[in-house]
Formats: C-alpha cells, sequence, structure tokens
C-alpha cells in the first residue's frame, strides 16, 4: 500500500507504445507487453485516462492456437505485478494473463473512485476491448474474447464494476467466469454499517490511498475516520453521493443481476468486508442459473485484525478449499476457471452451496442458511458488556444470525455493538471469528422496533460450553470516535434468530 516515486510515475510518459521486455528465467518463453489504454477522463476535465497493464502471452499461443485470458487486479493502494514468474501457473496451463493498475493506482493516471461504473467500470472494459483485439486469445464471437478474472479486496471490486457496466450498457457481459475476494456487496455498508465508522480499517485504507482520492471526498474520508460517524451536511452528501453507485448493491436494486458463474471467496474473521457481503453478493447478485454454477468459499483471513474489545477468538485457515480438493484458494480458483473457460472434468462439486469455515477451522457445507431457532432473552442493557446465554453446547450454528428489539435512548447518538459468543461463562465468553456489527442511533427514541444483522459466522459450540449474545457499548474496531463517552441503549423484548445446523 504505497504510492510510487515521482521518478516511477515520469516512466509512464515513455509508455506510449507497447514495450516487449524479456521474461524471467524462470518463464522465459513468456511474452510480456507492458503498455497503457486510454479511458474516460476524470468528470470536469477532457484528458484521456491512461491505464497501464502488464500482458503476459504463455508459450505457444498463437492465431492459431488461441487460449482464454485472465484479468488480475490488484488491492487498494497497490499496483499491477509486472513479474511473468508470479502466474507461472496459470501460464503453464496455457492461459494468458493481463495485470493493470487501477485508476490513480501505479502508473495509471486519474482519480480513484473506488470502482464508479462511469469511471473503474468503463476502465475495465477497456481492457476487455484490449483483448478482444488480440489474435491468440480464444474468440466465442467477433469482440467477445474467452476470459475471467481474478483479485482481491480492490481486485474483487473491478470484477463485478467491469462486468455489471457492461451488462448495463450492452445487455450482457464478456467476461465468462469471476472469482472476486473478500470484497464488498455495499461499499458504504462495509466502511460504515449503520454509518458507525469502522476507524480501525478505515485509517489503515486512509493511509494506503488516501490521497489517491477526489480532494472533497478525501476530507470527508477524514471526518468519518476522526469522528466514526457518518459526517452530517455538504461532508455526508459528498460520501453518499460518492459511494451510491460503487458495489453489486446498486447495479442489483436497478434489477441486473450476472448470468456468469462466479467463485466467492470471502473472509469469516474478515472484519472490514465480512461474511455478510460475500453472502449478499452470492445470494443476490447472482441469477439463480448462475448461482448454480457458482461457489461461496468463506475462510479465516482476509482483513483480518483480532478483536480485544470485547474479545475474540478464531483458527486462521481455508479448510473449505481443502475440502473441495483445492490446498489453496488460489489453486481452487485455477480449477474453476478450468471447468468454465476450458470445459476441464476437474472434480469440482458443491455448486450453489455454502462451503464456511468454522472458528474451529473446520469446513462446514450447508445447502441453506435460513434462520430456523429463535431464542427470546427479554430486556438488555448496553450500558456495560453483557453476555446473554442463548444454548448450551453441543450445537453449530452457521449464516447470520439476527437481533430484533424495541429500542430506547436518553440521549441523542446512542450506540451499541453485537456478535454472537462462545464460552463457559458470560465472563469468559469470545465473540465469534473476531466479528462484532453496530447498532447506531443519532437520535433519542423511544421504544422503536430496530432489527440488527449480526456478523455472519460458522462455529461449533462443544458440550461444556455455551452460545451467547454479547453486546458492548464499545468495539475497537469502531475505536476513535473522538473521545465521545459510551451512550448506553436499552432493549426490550429482545429476539435473536440463527440458522441452526441440524
Amino acid at each position: 500500500m504505497r504510492r510510487r516515486t515521482a521518478a516511477r510515475l515520469v516512466t509512464v510518459l515513455a509508455l506510449v507504445t507497447p514495450a516487449l521486455v524479456p521474461a524471467t528465467a524462470q518463464a522465459a518463453t513468456v511474452t510480456t507487453t507492458n503498455a497503457c489504454v486510454t479511458s474516460v477522463p476524470e468528470p470536469g476535465t477532457t484528458t484521456p485516462v491512461r491505464i497501464c497493464y502488464s500482458l503476459f502471452q504463455p508459450a505457444g499461443a498463437s492465431s492459431t492456437h488461441t487460449v482464454p485470458l485472465i484479468i488480475h487486479g490488484h488491492g487498494w493502494g497497490g499496483s499491477r505485478t509486472k513479474d511473468p514468474a508470479a502466474f507461472k501457473s496459470w501460464l503453464d496451463a496455457g492461459y494468458g494473463v493481463l495485470s493493470f493498475d487501477q485508476r490513480s493506482f501505479g502508473e495509471s493516471t486519474g482519480v480513484a473512485h473506488v470502482m464508479n461504473p462511469e469511471l473503474e467500470g468503463r476502465d475495465v472494459i477497456k481492457l476487455v476491448d484490449l483483448v478482444a483485439s488480440l489474435d491468440w486469445v480464444t474468440k466465442q464471437r467477433p469482440g467477445d474474447p474467452l476470459i475471467g478474472a481474478i483479485g482481491g479486496s480492490y481486485g474483487g471490486g473491478f470484477q463485478f464494476a467491469g462486468a455489471f457496466t457492461e451488462l448495463r450498457d450492452k445487455g450482457r457481459t464478456r467476461f465468462d467466469a469471476l472469482a472476486p475476494e473478500i470484497t464488498w456487496w455495499d461499499l458504504k455498508e462495509s466502511l460504515a454499517p449503520d454509518e458507525a465508522a469502522r476507524t480501525m480499517w478505515l485509517s489503515i485504507l486512509f493511509a494506503g490511498g488516501g490521497k489517491n482520492l477526489p480532494p472533497a471526498v478525501a476530507a470527508a474520508f477524514v471526518a468519518l475516520v476522526t469522528t466514526g460517524q457518518w459526517p452530517s451536511g455538504q461532508a455526508g452528501r459528498d460520501l453518499d453521493a460518492f459511494f451510491a453507485k460503487n458495489g453489486p448493491a446498486w447495479h442489483v436494486r436497478q434489477g441486473r443481476k450476472l448470468d456468469i458463474p462466479v467463485l466467492i471467496g470471502q473472509g469469516l474473521s474478515d472484519n472490514l468486508f465480512n461474511l455478510n457481503q460475500g453472502l449478499k453478493n452470492f445470494d443476490l447478485a447472482l441469477t439463480p442459473r448462475a448461482r448454480a454454477k457458482s461457489l461461496l468459499v468463506g475462510y479465516n483471513g482476509g482483513h483480518a485484525l483480532p478483536s480485544v474489545v470485547p474479545p475474540g477468538f478464531v483458527t486462521p485457515g481455508d479448510p473449505c478449499s481443502v475440502a473441495l480438493g483445492s490446498p489453496s484458494f488460489g489453486a481452487l480458483a485455477q480449477r474453476f476457471m478450468a471447468l468454465n473457460l476450458k470445459g476441464e472434468q476437474t472434480g469440482l462439486r458443491g455448486f450453489g452451496n455454502y462451503h464456511l469455515a468454522t472458528a474451529d477451522g473446520r469446513c462446514l457445507t450447508q445447502r441453506h442458511l435460513t434462520a430456523n431457532t429463535q431464542y427470546r432473552l427479554g430486556r438488555i442493557s448496553t450500558a456495560v458488556p453483557v453476555s446473554t446465554v442463548l444454548a448450551k453446547g453441543p450445537i453449530t450454528v452457521a449464516g447470520v444470525p439476527r437481533l430484533k428489539a424495541r429500542v430506547s435512548s436518553l440521549l441523542p447518538d446512542a450506540g451499541a455493538f453485537f456478535a454472537l459468543s462462545v464460552g463457559t461463562t458470560p465472563l469468559d465468553a469470545k465473540i465469534i471469528q473476531n466479528n462484532t456489527m453496530p447498532l447506531r442511533e443519532p437520535r433519542v427514541v423511544r421504544g422503536v422496533k430496530r432489527t440488527v444483522d449480526l456478523p455472519g459466522i460458522a462455529v461449533d459450540v462443544p458440550a461444556g460450553k455455551s452460545l451467547f449474545l454479547t453486546v458492548s457499548p464499545v468495539a475497537d474496531m469502531y475505536a476513535g470516535q473522538n473521545g465521545r463517552l459510551p451512550n448506553p441503549l436499552r432493549l426490550d423484548d429482545v429476539t435473536v434468530r440463527v440458522h441452526q445446523v441440524r
């Protein structure tokens, strides 16, 4: 997560025509091309933005022996991969690869709009047009290359931005399969659920790419980080407008769904883009036909910081990729692309299912995650951390638990943080997979009905331990809220619904 030096940026100006450079010894027969395409100008300007890329043509690929191609995108604050050795397994398997600098990063120009369909979405389409012009890439019809996409976080966001923008503009996308990891459904919902800012992560993101944002948005972002709350007035309107279209949620609200197979990798212990975001992409962004050919794999990782307040627990790892016959998610993605781009019989199974790593590191596969069990808890105050028992083990719970209550507050700007936890007593209960979700009441309320989606989880509660609801007035992922004292809520008629594995 770093900016390029001035000398490095000067190099961009020399990239007027493609430059062929020698490949590394590890991939000596790979032809590497470094170049740029021109894309849509920044709003209010007329100068085209340049999107720079490295293109890797594998050995043997030619106009008479064409191959499919994989587009790779980097994470926030990063830059493209220029060394073909990083894609050796793909190149050896007979794929071309294109890795690119996203708008405003690496050697690309412009400003980062965080996957706006009119800007980053069109950047991706320009790259697809480029790939369609290559005579060594397989075409399904004129102008329609056989392509897939890989990348995590921001590198997952470009996949949805490109595919949905094409679907909007042309009625279909030329992407044939996607493999996004640890990315979002709704960006505002991820960065500030219920307008309570995930300040721990926002500080890291701003440090890595704040200078790449438009100035007005960067200023509003600073306010978001320093206060922990969604800004009011013009700053809030700037952020609302900026994030309005930046994710699958907006496209789905416009009536669009992707009709292509998608392998979604999501971190259950990811406390930036949590499992809830991946489940919404899987459940809502795909047509039923596409979902029947798709996989959701949840692992313990991603944007994963430990939760100290309230204390949490997790066992890192990806048992579900292993259970599906691959040593890693990356290897699973290659099998997924072999099936969908080459028609190879890879032995993959479990399509349409949820494959979730439990907090203790086993793989749990479920066909449905619909809530089937309800617990009634009565009244809870959020003035101090409290854990209330829901059920005694052994029990297995998965999916997104949902809390409902009538909420009251004494003062404006009251809030609390919620999670399910496991322990032998309320005193040693630890929240599952280090995730919490907030409820924030900006105004004084009296007995209003509220629903809170808790963090998506998968957990085995053993005999001798219990499943708890933990409610806390503070949470470290939402820290730095400008020194404000916790302002408690009263919750009446509390119920929690979960999917209990039978």
